[in-house]
């Protein structure tokens, strides 16, 4: 069975062709049930986020599997397959596994060492185990990656100096302000990258904090916990006049705030600069915006530079992170190698029943003369050979499957206890 990963993220693909190609919550259950329904593969995943999508299959064949994934996406999208081709990038395998792990640890992340990419990996992983879409390989693959994001964050300085999205977001604000304290910020949105983006601002000092979002219970609950006020979504356009900066976090499929509501408020408020922070995908701020006079416009694809003073010492950290993935990534290749001689063991011990069983029935037919006791005591000596016997073979045979041309000695052990099926061979 082949591992395969194809996806595109901020490095392949910008903002505007990510934000085509972002899964809602829905659209992810429909992608988990073509995964189950179709043949060409046995297990799937489905990860969409901000800056990534990604699609993780189990598959006996790579091609099929392959077409069935761009298919997919294609669907789920308004791009074509031509197009899909020129931003997917495909890993199988060990390099799979390595991508993954590379993710998890955020070493793949806009951020560097982000952590919130952790997070929404493992709401991946439950949604794909809740609707049964994977099985032991991805099951194992995705465990082992959370202890190996668990490790790149304890064991080395990849998390030291915060620098998430969210955090980027703040950043950008404070170079623009220089200080925060005098300044109203509104909100678009109450989840968790709205959260994260409010204790940060709350943290800078920010004079005020408003919260809009559809639901207005998640908006009060939200400002309830940083002490700002709740507005309910349809007064989002008069209030933004109120607002020095306004940061876009909904999971709305289009744009919220348009040039001409934001063109219409910039004369009361007196040449005062108004600063939008879009951290959504797909965006919320329209970016024809950033053309209107005193109003500024970022999207999430503007905040790489923003921290790029706080990485350096998490660059040191890269190499140590590497060594952790490399590692994991051989511990991970032994399991599926020992994994997959477990029906050369399981054929031979099978073999050994079966001739254990037809011969102690004709020395057991041959004695007419003893009771039951003695002849457990038979049965249980012929186990015991059995066992003894196929101890060394056993331990062997798990030993090739992590040497180099394991397959090799594999298949001369077939050979020799004549293990392959006439089809096999």
């Amino acid at each position: 069975m082949n591992i395969i990963i194809m996806g595109l993220n901020h490095k392949t693909a910008p903002v505007e062709v990510r934000e085509q190609i972002s899964f809602t919550s829905q659209e992810k259950e429909t992608a988990l049930e073509s995964i189950i329904e179709t043949n060409d593969v046995q297990e799937g995943l489905v990860l969409s986020t901000c800056n990534r999508t990604e699609i993780y299959v189990v598959a006996s064949q790579l091609k099929k599997a392959k077409g069935f994934i761009k298919k997919l996406l294609s669907n789920f999208s308004t791009l074509s397959i031509e197009k899909l081709n020129s931003v997917l990038y495909t890993y199988t395998n060990l390099d799979a596994v390595t991508h993954l792990y590379k993710v998890v640890s955020g070493l793949d992340s806009m951020i560097l060492g982000e952590e919130q990419i952790l997070g929404q990996i493992k709401e991946s992983f439950t949604e794909a185990k809740q609707k049964e879409s994977i099985d032991t390989i991805l099951h194992h693959l995705f465990t082992e990656s959370f202890k190996v994001g668990k490790r790149a964050r304890t064991e080395t300085s990849i998390n030291d100096n915060a620098a998430s999205v969210s955090y980027a977001a703040v950043e950008l604000a404070n170079k623009i302000f220089g200080d925060l304290k005098e300044e109203t910020v509104l909100v678009l949105g109450a989840g968790e990258m709205s959260e994260l983006t409010l204790k940060n601002l709350v943290d800078h000092g920010v004079k005020e904090v408003i919260v809009a979002n559809r639901t207005f219970s998640k908006a009060v609950a939200l400002a309830d916990r940083f002490e700002g006020e709740a507005i309910p979504w349809q007064q989002v356009e008069s209030c933004l006049h109120k607002a020095d900066i306004v940061i876009g976090s909904t999971g709305a499929p289009h744009y919220v705030i348009r040039q001409e509501m934001v063109a219409g408020i910039l004369s009361y408020r007196k040449n005062k600069p108004l600063f939008f922070i879009d951290i959504a995908v797909p965006r919320d701020i329209e970016p024809e915006i950033h053309n209107l006079d005193n109003a500024y416009a970022y999207n999430i694809d503007d905040l790489e530079s923003v921290v790029e003073a706080n990485l350096q010492e998490r660059e040191k950290a890269i190499k140590d992170v590497n060594q952790i993935i490399k590692a994991e990534v051989k511990s991970f290749d032994q399991w599926r190698n020992t994994r997959d001689v477990v029906p050369i063991i399981k054929s031979l011990r099978e073999q050994a029943e079966e001739i254990r069983q037809q011969e102690l029935e004709r020395a057991l037919a041959k004695l007419d003369d003893i009771d039951e006791e003695e002849k457990d005591v038979i049965k249980s000596l012929t186990y015991k050979i059995i066992n003894k016997l196929l101890h060394t073979p056993t331990v062997q045979v798990k030993e090739f499957a992590n040497v180099e041309d394991g397959q090799v000695y594999l298949q001369a052990v077939n050979k020799l206890f004549g293990l392959e099926s006439e089809e096999e061979q």
